[in-house]
Order: C-alpha cells, then sequence, then structure tokens
C-alpha cells in the first residue's frame, strides 16, 4: 500500500511528496527544497524510515517544483523524468530564477520523458499518468486506481484551480483538462495538490466556483 508524506517548502508553500509502500522503495515527486534546512528533513525523513529512493519525478517544471531536482538526482543517483512538452519550462528556470532572488538554483536536465499511458512503478506499487496541460503545457498527475489517490500538481485546488497567466498557461485548456481527465474519476478520489490541503473529485464537481459541473446535466 502506498504511504504519502508531504513536506511544504520554499516561499511558494510548494507541496512536495514522498511516495512509499512495504518494500521501502519510494520515490520524489516535484522536489522543492531550496534551502539547507529543507533538504536535511527530506533527507533525515528518508534516511529515517529507512526508504531507497527509485525515482524523481515533476508534474509540471515551475521554479517551486523543481527548486530540489538537482539536489535530489545526485544525492540518490536517480534522473528525472517529466513530460517532454515542459522540457522548456525546465529549461527556462535558470534564466528566470535570480530575477525572483534565487542565485542558488542549480538546473538539472531530465533523463527521460514519460507520456500518458505510462506508469510510474516503485515497489509494488504503480501510477498511471495523466497529461492534463493548461497551467503547464506539459502538466501530468500521477493517479492510482486501487487506492484512489491523485497527486496532481497546480490542475485542481480545494475551491481553486492553477493559475493560467503564466507562459504556456491557457484557461480553456485548463478546464478540458479538469473536465476530461480529472471529473472522470471517481468522485471519492483524494487529490493530493501542489499547494495547500487535499480534496476530493466529488467536493470539488459540485462547489468549485472555477470548474463545478452540473451533476443533473
Amino acid at each position: 500500500m502506498i504511504q504519502i508524506q508531504n513536506f511544504v517548502f520554499n516561499p511558494f508553500m510548494e507541496n512536495t511528496y514522498v511516495l512509499y509502500d512495504e518494500t521501502n522503495e519510494a520515490i520524489i515527486i516535484d522536489p522543492g527544497c531550496y534551502e539547507d534546512v529543507e533538504q536535511r528533513d527530506l533527507v533525515e525523513f528518508i534516511e529515517d524510515m529507512n526508504l531507497k529512493v527509485v525515482g524523481l519525478v515533476n508534474t509540471h517544471c515551475h521554479i517551486d517544483h523543481v527548486f530540489g531536482n538537482a539536489f535530489i538526482s545526485k544525492k540518490y543517483n536517480v534522473g528525472l523524468q517529466i513530460h517532454k512538452e515542459d522540457e522548456a519550462t525546465l529549461k527556462s528556470v535558470e534564466v528566470y530564477a535570480p530575477a525572483y532572488g534565487f542565485q542558488g538554483y542549480h538546473p538539472v536536465e531530465a533523463e527521460s520523458f514519460f507520456e500518458e499511458g505510462d506508469q510510474i512503478k516503485f515497489g509494488n506499487s504503480e501510477l498511471d499518468i495523466l497529461f492534463t496541460p493548461g497551467h503547464a503545457p506539459g502538466h501530468v498527475v500521477f493517479f492510482n486506481k486501487d487506492q484512489k489517490i491523485c497527486i496532481g500538481g497546480d490542475v485542481l485546488f480545494d475551491g481553486s484551480i492553477g493559475r493560467t497567466d503564466l507562459p504556456g498557461g491557457d484557461f480553456d485548456i485548463l478546464i478540458k483538462s479538469i473536465h476530461e481527465k480529472l471529473f472522470k474519476l471517481e468522485d471519492d478520489v483524494v487529490v493530493y495538490p501542489g499547494h495547500g490541503g487535499s480534496t476530493t473529485i466529488g467536493k470539488e464537481k459540485i462547489s468549485n466556483p472555477f470548474c463545478a459541473i452540473n451533476q443533473n446535466s
């Protein structure tokens, strides 16, 4: 069974997730650890739980979700996996990071790319990849059907959605991704977003002011 550990890192209050199961194999999703103390907190948890990190993946490659990519890749000797459509997003971070005050950002290139229909596997567990652009061109979410969990990045939040005013963002495409991908999941699927607390598909279908749907339609 997949266990989920959440860390809130960096000034953007980004959610970094460590997923692991009974084999102690683990993957790290969207490492936002920028400061040394954040990196230590993440490493201490992994060491305390005796985890073996076997994967590093990004839902998308905006600055707040990739701060720790280079650190994790080097620390645990794992290559970064992203969607090909977000490669340009990743490469641009090195250019604008200093303007945001993050002179200590260290870039790392993606080692491999995944597509919708692929799976991320660790231990006895697997996550399906759903392509959900709109907030970023290559945004994906990671979904486990058996446990009804979705690591959702910045697509759908508790009562909100991801912003679409950044380069590559598109409001109409984001809403389409939510309606055609996330809202096709069961209502009791729990969404663990890139910022803030978790929510459920059912709750957002009914009450989200940006993307709720008519349940009687």
